[in-house]
C-alpha cells in the first residue's frame, strides 16, 4: 500500500518525507489557506504551493484541487494550475469532485475532458462505490472514498448521534458497522473494501485513495482490503507508530546496555 500524507503544511510533509514512507500528498484548498496562516511563512500562496511540490519530489503525486462547480469552469482551472505547477516536479494531480450543486454530471464531465489531454485526475468526495465505477469510466486516475465521512454520516443520521456529543471525530467506527446501513454501505472501511472490489472486478487502471482516514485502525483495515493508497493526516502517521510496550522496552534495553558497558563499542 502506498502512503499519501493528507496535509498542506511544509514543516510535516518534509517531516514525514524525511521518514521514507510517504509516496505522495493529498491537499485542499482549506488545509493550504490553514497551513499557510499556521506557519507564517513569508511567500506568497503560489511560491508556497511551488515548495510544497519541490519537497514532495520528482514523479510524487500532489493533488491540487479545483475551485468552480461547472465542467467548463473546472477543466480551465485545472490547465492553470498543471501548466503552472506541474514542470517544477511532475507531480501535479488534479483534484475533481465527483459531482458538484451546479449539476450532478459536471465533475464526470471535468474528469472526461481532462483525462482526454493527459491531465491526471483524483476524483474526489467519493461516498458510494457507484460513484467510484462511473469516475474509472471517465477516466480518473485516482478516486477517493471518504471513509471517515461516511462512518460520521452513519453515526449521526442513522444512529441520530451528534457531533461532538456522542463521538469526537478520531473516534473508531466498527468496519462491521453497529447494525445499520447507508444503502449496503456499513462503514469507512467497508465503503473501500466494496470500491477496491468493484474496480477490481472490471480491472480498471484506477488507483482507489482511502480517504479522510481517522485513526491508525482504520489504516491497519483499509490495508488488509488491499486499497492502492492510504492518505493520511500527518497525526494520524504520528500515531502508528505508537505503543506503550514499544516505549517500555526501548527503556528497559536502553538501561541494561548502560549497565553492561555495551556503549564502549560505539567509541
Amino acid at each position: 500500500m502506498k502512503i499519501f500524507v493528507d496535509t498542506a503544511k511544509l514543516s510535516e510533509i518534509k517531516e514525514a518525507m524525511s521518514w521514507g514512507i510517504v509516496d505522495g500528498v493529498t491537499t485542499n484548498p482549506s488545509l493550504i489557506r490553514q497551513a499557510v496562516e499556521e506557519e507564517k511563512r513569508n511567500m506568497s500562496l503560489e511560491e508556497y504551493v511551488a515548495e510544497i511540490l519541490r519537497s514532495v519530489g520528482e514523479g510524487k503525486p500532489v493533488s491540487l484541487e479545483v475551485m468552480s462547480l461547472k465542467a467548463e469552469d473546472m477543466v480551465d482551472e485545472a490547465k492553470i494550475l498543471y501548466e503552472k505547477f506541474n514542470d517544477i516536479a511532475h507531480n501535479v494531480v488534479i483534484k475533481i469532485p465527483i459531482n458538484t450543486y451546479a449539476g450532478y454530471y459536471e465533475g464526470l464531465k471535468a474528469i472526461k475532458t481532462l483525462s482526454e489531454i493527459g491531465i491526471p485526475v483524483n476524483c474526489t468526495l467519493v461516498m458510494t462505490p457507484e460513484q467510484a465505477l462511473l469516475a474509472a469510466k471517465a477516466g480518473a486516475r485516482y478516486v477517493s472514498p471518504f471513509a471517515g465521512r461516511i462512518d460520521d454520516y452513519i453515526r449521526e443520521s442513522k444512529l441520530r448521534m451528534i457531533r461532538g456529543k456522542d463521538f469526537q471525530k478520531g473516534d473508531y467506527y466498527p468496519w462491521d458497522g453497529k447494525g445499520v446501513d447507508d444503502n449496503g454501505i456499513r462503514s469507512g472501511a467497508d465503503l473501500v473494501e466494496k470500491t477496491v472490489m468493484l474496480l477490481e472486478n472490471y480491472e480498471y487502471e484506477t488507483e482507489v485513495i482511502a480517504s479522510s482516514i481517522r485513526n491508525p485502525r482504520q489504516v491497519r483495515e483499509v490495508a488488509m482490503i488491499g486499497v492502492h493508497i492510504a492518505t493520511i493526516p500527518f497525526q494520524v502517521l504520528e500515531q502508528m507508530l505508537l505503543h506503550p510496550k514499544t516505549e517500555e522496552g526501548v527503556k528497559k534495553f536502553s538501561e541494561d546496555a548502560e549497565k553492561a558497558g555495551y556503549r564502549e563499542l560505539f567509541e
